[in-house]
């Protein structure tokens, strides 16, 4: 049965997320991750330019489903809090059943490389968006402390869900990293002002 382009497409970008989770992004090869995908070194080539093209592509294409299912999970939700928690929760819970993905987030993009950190500045730019909608909205609705600095107060909700998911990539100990979004929610609820449950 023939693969269809798209499905060749998803399989070498899921082959990437495994090669460079395994390996490194640097220490890759684009043989390993085509032998990961079951395709040829050249068909890679059809696809991507290059393996920099690949950890981009994969990054601004994740990261926009994961934006999306977080959109969906906040669909419902009534009130700051349970938007708060839809976005902690699902990012927590999306790294720990993701875990070469979270590696490669939160690892192998974080190099110092400026035309690659332009390139997944949009998909990031977007996600720091959502959390700020969240909080204006909770000003809007007087859940939130009027006085508060959008800026700030995303970087405080965004930095320590990042800082968490390191952390746990790096722990000596496996531990659920989920577990750990009430005691979050505590923090922020706390931070923000938000009115006792």
């Amino acid at each position: 049965m023939a693969v269809s382009r798209e499905d060749k497409y998803e399989r070498i970008l899921d082959a990437a997320i495994e090669a460079f989770a395994e390996v490194g992004y640097h220490s890759c090869q684009v043989s390993k991750i085509a032998r990961i995908a079951g395709v040829a070194d050249g068909t890679i080539y059809l696809y991507f330019k290059n393996k920099e093209d690949i950890l981009i592509r994969l990054f601004t294409e994740r990261m926009g489903d994961f934006i999306q299912l977080i959109r969906s999970k906040m669909e419902s939700c009534q009130d700051t809090r349970s938007r708060l928690r839809a976005i902690v929760h699902t990012h927590l819970t999306h790294m720990e059943n993701n875990r070469a993905l979270a590696t490669v987030t939160q690892v192998e993009l974080r190099q110092p490389n400026s035309s690659l950190y332009s390139a997944i500045a949009v998909p990031l730019r977007e996600y720091f968006r959502l959390v700020e909608e969240v909080i204006e909205e909770g000003i809007k609705q007087n859940e939130i402390i009027p006085s508060l600095n959008v800026r700030v107060a995303r970087q405080m909700v965004f930095g320590t869900i990042d800082r968490a998911t390191t952390d746990w990539i790096f722990a000596r100990f496996e531990r659920s990293l989920s577990k750990e979004t009430d005691c979050m929610l505590k923090l922020f609820s706390g931070a923000l002002g938000l009115p006792k449950e």
